[in-house]
């Protein structure tokens, strides 16, 4: 065997070694690049699972918002057909009744509805406004304290 034949041999086995690790650069490659897949789908999966959360408790506050305004409207669109009908009967008593005592009665009488009426309609709205918060406080409040908890976790599991 000749010095050139030893070079040729010596050089074809490097490249062969190049070769091999080339390829095995490559294998590595592929895999990091699935692990990576594998972790993002993970983390695109916890962002959803958690971004549902989310969706749900805004649901939630949203739904307790609406029918609290449905109540507050009600019982304003209530408190406004009952003073309409309340100023219609004792209009009428006022205009067509002749006795004077019979008309003072009525509007001390009207004075003391109106009074009363409004202290129960303002009790409504401040009842539900109350509910409102207790529920909010109560089950609203517990689901976002669950949601930051869940947050906050990934890094102990």
């Amino acid at each position: 065997m000749t010095m050139e034949t030893f070079l040729l041999a010596t050089i074809a086995l490097l490249e062969l070694l190049a070769l091999a690790m080339l390829c095995q650069v490559f294998r590595l490659l592929l895999i990091g690049r699935r692990e990576a897949r594998i972790l993002n789908s993970h983390r695109v999966a916890a962002n959803s699972a958690i971004q549902k959360s989310r969706m749900d408790l805004l649901e939630v506050r949203n739904r307790a918002r609406l029918l609290e305004d449905s109540v507050t409207g009600g019982a304003t669109a209530v408190e406004k057909l009952h003073k309409a009908i309340s100023n219609t009967t004792f209009g009428l008593i006022d205009l067509f009744s002749s006795d004077e005592d019979f008309r003072s009665s009525a509007r001390k009488a009207r004075l003391s509805h109106d009074e009363t009426s409004q202290k129960i309609y303002r009790t409504v709205r401040t009842t539900n406004r109350a509910l409102h918060i207790l529920a909010d406080t109560l089950i609203i409040g517990q689901a976002e304290k669950r949601l930051v908890a869940r947050k906050r976790r990934p890094g102990a599991s």
